[in-house]
């Protein structure tokens, strides 16, 4: 069901969308052929890389798109529409073509990471919903492959339900952190809906509940003997909190003879309290003990905690990484590029800027990855027109797309086509993979980056090259416009 909370997700669109399609309709252009990019400017954090997320929620929504006879009704009463226009929208559905990265993919600005080719007022329709859907589970995704590189191996949860921005944030947030590397979720309904593992053991107030911190270790250790991880910093982590738990362990777990249980600090110092912790543990026998920690933790954070030493096995994150706190806006766009005649010429369209960064690409465009055939490693992304093909048997230059003097030759490489299709005259051709296999497919995309890509500050600029034809046709679309504006 297209449906959140009652609400009909056809209708979750800028107003201005239907106005247009209601504007196409009366001007004989709603069978008018279009193409649009999704693509972003920015990466978040500073980063070198971000990655492709939400397609699967996409998927979904465009194949139940429909108006609702209160829908036709709502904006009957906004007396601004063609009734004629308001009776086709009765049997309204997606007839058009979707091309995408798959999701997991690391995708670079600038990119057509999504190209949809469908009739206007269709194409036009879709804009909202499907940059909310790109641009939340992009940024969540990338945020957490952040956090999980910087734990260098360690298990990452996350735990930011309760400061997510809104239900669905927490939701499908939950499925991009794990997309994006993390382990698990303390969000039962993502487990229930999308099979993020969800788990999750005790609150300070299991402890505040019983008359002491050992009685409610003891009781929680016998309830739950297989996954005994208690809170040790409900009043002192070190003279009770600590000694607590290991009685705790020794009077239940010893005598069934478990060695694997854990602890969980929520505040102080981590990295003295971890080390403090471990060395208690050690000397009492528990040396299985899993230590996590949380409180507010970041990718910044859990890298200065393992460089001081810290003795940490997992760490649970919550509200900087399901809000990715420190750059909370994935800027993705939705941008006409094309439109086709009856006769299925092509007009490539571009939207021209003061500000160079909103300068678009025009055209029906492909983007190819050239992989070398020595090292693995993702060397440069190409964009070309849709007609094109790249012949990975002969070399070719590409340019850095800042500095366009800077330049490298393509050799013993292998180019892959990034998008694939995913509807073809509104049928859906893709097989959606499950999301441990999206998962495990961006884990082994991200180890293609050469690592100095991957760094957190001051990453390497990755190639992100316009073919000749494109450039030559962006150049000559600019030089018009200028001379256009000469004449004004």
């Amino acid at each position: 069901m297209n449906t959140a909370n009652g609400i009909n997700l056809t209708m979750l669109f800028d107003f201005y969308e239907l106005t247009m399609g209601n504007g196409y309709w009366e001007n004989g252009m709603k069978d008018r052929i279009t193409c649009f990019d999704v693509f972003f400017r920015t990466i978040p954090d500073g980063g070198g890389f971000a990655i492709a997320a939400g397609l699967e929620q996409i998927v979904d929504y465009i194949q139940n798109l429909h108006f609702s006879e209160e829908d036709i009704a709502y904006l009957r009463g906004r007396k601004i529409f063609n009734e004629d226009f308001l009776e086709w929208l009765k049997d309204f559905h997606f007839h058009g073509d979707l091309w995408a990265v798959p999701e997991g993919t690391p995708i670079f600005p600038g990119e057509p990471v999504m190209t949809v080719r469908a009739p206007a007022i269709e194409a036009q329709l879709m804009e909202t919903y499907i940059l909310l859907e790109f641009n939340h589970q992009s940024l969540i995704a990338t945020k957490a492959n952040r956090v999980c590189r910087a734990a260098e191996g360690r298990t990452v949860l996350e735990f930011g339900s309760r400061r997510a921005q809104g239900i669905t944030g927490a939701v499908t947030g939950a499925r991009a952190a794990f997309i994006g590397g993390c382990a698990g979720t303390a969000c039962a309904v993502s487990d229930q809906i999308y099979g993020v593992p969800a788990g999750g053991t005790m609150a300070h107030s299991w402890v505040q509940m019983f008359d002491s911190e050992y009685e409610a270790f003891e009781n929680y250790c016998r309830t739950y003997p297989t996954n005994a991880i208690l809170l040790v910093d409900t009043f002192d982590t070190l003279r009770s909190g600590v000694p607590n738990a290991i009685r705790a362990f020794n009077t239940v777990l010893k005598p069934l003879g478990i060695t694997k249980c854990g602890i969980r600090l929520d505040s102080g110092d981590m990295a003295y309290l971890t080390k403090r912790a471990r060395k208690m543990l050690d000397e009492a026998g528990w040396t299985e003990c899993r230590i996590t920690v949380s409180n507010s933790l970041d990718e910044r954070l859990i890298r200065d905690l393992i460089r001081q030493g810290a003795q940490i096995d997992s760490f649970g994150v919550g509200e900087r990484l399901i809000t990715s706190k420190s750059s909370p806006v994935f800027d993705g766009v939705y941008k006409l590029c094309a439109v086709e005649k009856e006769d299925g010429t092509r007009i490539p369209k571009i939207k021209i800027s003061e500000n160079v960064g909103k300068i678009t690409n025009p055209d029906f465009k492909k983007l190819y990855r050239f992989y070398s055939l020595e090292t693995g490693h993702a060397e440069a992304d190409y964009i070309c027109l849709r007609e094109e093909f790249v012949d990975d048997t002969q070399p070719l230059t590409i340019c850095d797309p800042v500095a366009r003097w800077k330049r490298k030759t393509m050799e013993n490489y292998r180019a892959v086509e990034l998008q694939v299709p995913v509807f073809q005259n509104g049928e859906l051709v893709y097989r959606l993979p499950s999301l441990p296999e999206i998962k495990a497919y961006c884990a082994v995309q991200i180890e293609t980056l050469w690592p100095e890509v991957k760094r957190f500050d001051n990453p390497h600029q990755y190639y992100v090259d316009l073919s000749e034809k494109l450039m030559a046709m962006k150049d000559a679309m600019l030089e018009n416009a200028g001379r256009g504006a000469a004449k004004a």
